[in-house]
């Protein structure tokens, strides 16, 4: 007798069962992927509504000796308040170009109890004290932009700036390279190590006559009166080198009144110096890239708190020299513009 075979003929609401059985067999195939591209996604999601990190919200101030309208230091504030979003960090700006001022703004900030300091040192030995009760209170501290060699000293945990005497001699080097016979090198601020430092190191290699200036940075007009007057008074001077942007853009006036050809180099940048720089009436800037010192400050002021992780094996994590020149003004403008170069 032979067998019968009967065909199974699944029923309509057998087709729903099918459907779901397959999705959960694809998505089980394919789990590694899909996993992945889930988790970019969620990362992104938690990036875009600034929840990128998930550490505490610590605060951290900042202190620098910054004087009234330096665009410079806006440049700075800047890096360290994009990195402050990107780290859930509240942050604290105070400046004030008097070091008195300065150290009570640094003691102002110890008794608020932030989890960490940033700190410019540019008159030195001025702030020992009120660091050392920093250091007592448990607060990690990395200073910027200036007092390098005080940095260790003090018990900072690491420096962030640029070396002002190699960033000086590769002014010099730049002046020498482009035949530069005689330069008057202008200071703006009496007394501010770092300055004395740049004119220094650019001596040592610019190779041809080396003259500086003493001017009052915060009273532009007599410092502009002061340069024209050394420029007509000495018609062997054939380069006027600045040390900061807005100096530059003083100093540039000064060429004009003193109706001569005189080329001006500078150290930083600024919408004066970047204009100059394409119109050929600025040589050449010496960048320190100051988004960097506040990026970088409260970045690692962030690792340090969340990792122990600290850059610069005990030596400075430098942001600087970068030699600009007419080459570079196009793409610079553009940065300048917004505010991070």
């Amino acid at each position: 007798m032979g067998m019968s075979t009967t065909r199974f003929r699944p029923s309509r609401r057998f087709w729903p069962v099918c459907a779901a059985l397959a999705v959960v067999v694809a998505v089980a195939g394919c789990s590694s992927t899909g996993g992945r591209r889930a988790e970019q996604a969620r990362a992104k999601a938690a990036a875009a509504a600034g929840g990128a990190v998930t550490t505490p919200r610590w605060k951290v101030a900042m202190v620098t000796h910054a004087g009234a309208g330096d665009a410079f230091w806006d440049t700075v504030r800047k890096g360290a308040e994009q990195a402050a979003a990107k780290d859930n960090i509240t942050f604290l700006y105070s400046n004030d170009a008097q070091t008195q001022n300065q150290v009570q703004l640094v003691q102002a900030a110890i008794d608020q109890k932030v989890d960490g300091l940033l700190v410019t040192l540019a008159k030195g030995d001025a702030l020992a004290d009120v660091l050392g009760k920093a250091k007592a209170a448990g607060i990690p501290v990395i200073t910027i932009n200036s007092g390098q060699e005080y940095s260790a000293k003090f018990g900072a945990l690491t420096h962030i700036g640029q070396d002002e005497s190699t960033a000086g001699q590769a002014a010099g080097a730049e002046l020498a390279a482009r035949g530069r016979k005689s330069v008057l090198c202008v200071i703006h601020e009496q007394g501010n190590v770092g300055q004395e430092q740049r004119c220094g190191g650019a001596r040592s290699k610019a190779g041809g006559a080396f003259q500086v200036l003493y001017v009052d940075g915060v009273n532009m007009p007599d410092a502009r009166a002061a340069v024209a007057a050394k420029l007509q008074a000495d018609p062997a001077i054939d380069t006027v080198l600045t040390l900061s942007g807005p100096m530059a853009a003083t100093g540039l006036q000064a060429v004009q009144d003193a109706r001569r050809p005189v080329e001006l180099d500078t150290f930083d940048l600024g919408q004066a110096v970047v204009a100059g720089l394409k119109s050929g009436s600025v040589g050449f800037a010496v960048d320190q890239q100051p988004y960097l010192q506040g990026y970088e400050g409260v970045d690692l002021l962030w690792l340090y708190r969340s990792n122990l992780d600290m850059l610069g094996g005990g030596k400075p994590v430098l942001t600087g020299p970068q030699i600009l020149t007419r080459n570079d003004a196009d793409a610079l403008a553009e940065y300048v513009a917004r505010g991070t170069r």
